[in-house]
């Protein structure tokens, strides 16, 4: 194999997995149902990655327009693959996630809300939002009381981390009201964490340096979770805006 760039690198790792950060369908079930999202509504995924959740979307809501976003084109691709058998009410593409046309009923943010920033995202989707329409996204949160253990995970992960309160300050400065909102622990982060554990492991032999260097980082990261999985959460939040 020859030697790959950093971003070539992190691709080949998390190519063929099927999550590109923590879920699990019955999160967005629950999101779905407290945004009162209806059958017939039109939906972004934004920040979609390889398509996981969107897949979960058509699912749950067989009547939606559904349109997807991200902007890696390995990603859109493997999400455009995925989510052919339900045609063209079904429609992925590789963009801005910060510039949404609409209107849409839901605009549903797995893990990826970070990029932007919280106060930013909200503001630059409310023109997409459909009179009704609500915003679902996961945010990094730290729990009360948090171990050194989880300390560290975070301090390693996402050094801007804040508690509960924190994520609800800023979704009120964007001028939106809470709807409700889930913790997501444990099984979230294992279908995110233990398959890309096989991936790691299947491409241990020959890798090169900058990829082994990126094995490494994968496998640091997940031995860090594993010191506090009880700990590690994300905050999963319904808004809509005033």
């Amino acid at each position: 194999m020859s030697e790959l760039s950093q971003d070539e690198a992190f691709l080949t790792l998390y190519s063929d997995l099927a999550r590109e950060g923590p879920g699990a369908p019955a999160d967005l079930g629950w999101a779905l149902s407290v945004a009162g999202t209806p059958a017939t509504a039109r939906i972004c995924d934004a920040g979609c990655g390889s398509g996981a959740d969107t897949l979960t979307l058509a699912k749950e809501r067989p009547k939606a327009q559904i349109d997807a976003v991200d902007k890696i084109a390995q990603f859109v691709t493997a999400a455009q693959k995925r989510t052919a058998p339900f045609g063209d009410r079904v429609q992925v593409r590789q963009g801005d996630m910060a510039r949404l046309d609409g209107p849409y009923d839901l605009i549903w943010c797995a893990g990826a809300i970070y990029f932007i920033g919280i106060g930013q995202a909200l503001r630059a989707w409310r023109p997409a939002l459909a009179t009704g329409g609500r915003v679902a996204f996961s945010e990094p949160c730290m729990l009360p009381r948090p171990s050194q253990a989880a300390r560290d995970f975070w301090s390693a992960e996402y050094a801007q981390i804040t508690d509960m309160e924190g994520i609800r300050d800023r979704v009120a400065q964007a001028g939106y009201r809470v709807l409700g909102e889930n913790l997501q622990i444990g099984a979230a982060w294992e279908n995110y964490y233990l398959p890309m554990e096989r991936r790691i492991a299947s491409l241990r032999p020959g890798a090169t340096p900058t990829l082994a260097a990126a094995l490494d980082q994968a496998e640091a990261e997940i031995a860090r979770w594993r010191a506090a999985p009880s700990e590690i959460a994300y905050a999963l939040m319904v808004v809509a805006p005033e």
